[in-house]
């Protein structure tokens, strides 16, 4: 019987690819996402890989949201925790929705879903959560205080969290992700995003794609002996 996944934020940029990524590996998928139904649409009917509706901020509705995808898929085994917003602006300007939007979602988001999947993981002994952190909650960032603080706590998150799943087969890890040419990166000017390529020694972006393949790793059977570990993905920019 096929494993069942939840992929947030699975129907565009990184999350696509771990949503296909995982598919291809003969595991059913399904993708969460939080508002634009057109581009989820188009999704669904390019991959075959349902799309379900909820924000990842809202406790309720990850709740109800595994419980359908539960309800037409079979149980949870694997959760990515790939879905994140940025609100960017220095502390100064910054004011508290924009901080608050982004700790709930990207943060608060990693809690609500491993509530929701978590407990039946850990009473049928097997289980694997990726949360996907950022090379920006490990070094910090100019402007993003809120994603940085977000990012980094999902460090910890997943650290504490491995020590309560290790003895139930329910391993949790992360993924840094460094600087990825997905439509976040994008909307970078291009003067700014020549000034960060010039910093990773590789020379270049990553791809979704190479993001993905390290979320195939840690879901796999073959990933039971690592937890409590963050996987850095950033083209050697950050190395501590």
């Amino acid at each position: 019987m096929a494993r069942v996944a939840i992929v947030t934020g699975g129907t565009r940029g990184i999350g696509e690819a771990i949503s296909l990524a995982l598919k291809a590996k003969g595991i059913t998928v399904a993708a969460n996402y939080a508002g634009n139904d057109e581009r989820a649409r188009a999704f669904t009917e390019r991959t075959g890989i349902p799309a379900y509706k909820w924000d990842v901020a809202d406790h309720d509705a990850c709740l109800a949201g595994v419980k359908a995808v539960e309800a037409e898929l079979g149980p949870i085994d694997i959760l990515v925790n790939n879905a994140g917003i940025t609100r960017d602006g220095t502390l100064l300007k910054m004011d508290w929705q924009a901080w608050k939007e982004v700790i709930d979602t990207n943060l608060g988001g990693c809690f609500n879903m491993a509530k929701a999947t978590f407990p039946g993981m850990r009473e049928r002994g097997w289980g694997r959560i990726v949360n996907i952190g950022s090379i920006n909650g490990q070094a910090g960032q100019y402007g993003q205080v809120n994603y940085a603080a977000a990012k980094s706590g999902i460090h910890g998150f997943t650290k504490a969290l491995a020590q309560e799943g290790a003895k139930f087969g329910v391993t949790v890890n992360a993924i840094a992700p460094g600087y990825i040419d997905t439509d976040m990166v994008a909307a970078v000017p291009q003067d700014v995003l020549a000034k960060i390529v010039a910093k990773v020694p590789v020379g270049r972006l990553g791809h979704a794609e190479e993001i993905a393949r390290g979320v195939t790793f840690l879901t796999g059977e073959e990933a039971g002996f690592v937890t409590g570990s963050t996987l850095s993905i950033n083209g050697g920019q950050h190395m501590y």
